[in-house]
């Protein structure tokens, strides 16, 4: 079981499950087409560009085959800052210059460990990608929060009294 995350040049990413043993074997950065994943996808490449385990570890083009592996890393790709220190005093800088950690990460070929695979989109299809999924294709609806309520109670009286003031004007 995948959970197949697939991202446009506009930023919008389309997610889905899928159960296939297709992807067993592929490497990060390899470019596939679409319908080896889906057959809606016909028309489209897709380049493979990240892939995380069951566990969380996340997969580095560094890494051969499939297993776990520790390797020092600077920032970048698995390693964002430093760790936080509980109870410890404030850190001045939490990306400071040079440092290293080892982090434990996945190989580059995708495994039956392997639960989530990323994709970008190189050659769109016939069918865009909103069509395909029009479930997700939406966008989110902005939930109604107090201060929202209050302006729309402070709109509302007054755009009733300016009606009420421009009939008066027309008697």
């Amino acid at each position: 079981m995948f959970k197949i995350n697939v991202s446009e040049k506009s930023g919008k990413t389309y997610k889905f499950e899928l159960e296939t043993e297709d992807l067993f074997g592929k490497e990060l950065h390899e470019k596939i087409q679409g319908k080896e994943i889906l057959p809606a996808l016909e028309g489209y490449e897709l380049e493979i560009t990240g892939a995380s385990d069951k566990a969380g570890f996340s997969s580095h083009e560094s890494v051969q085959g499939i297993g776990l592996k520790r390797i020092l890393l600077t920032y970048g790709k698995s390693m964002h800052k430093r760790p936080k220190r509980e109870g410890k005093k404030k850190v001045s800088n939490p990306k400071p210059d040079g440092l290293r950690l080892r982090r434990t990460v996945r190989g580059k070929v995708l495994s039956p460990d392997t639960m989530q695979v990323n994709f970008k989109v190189l050659k769109t299809g016939n069918k865009p990608l909103s069509e395909i999924f029009p479930d997700q294709a939406k966008g989110k609806e902005k939930k109604e929060n107090r201060a929202m309520r209050r302006k729309k109670s402070r709109e509302s009286p007054k755009s009733e009294k300016k009606e009420e003031a421009t009939e008066e004007k027309k008697e």
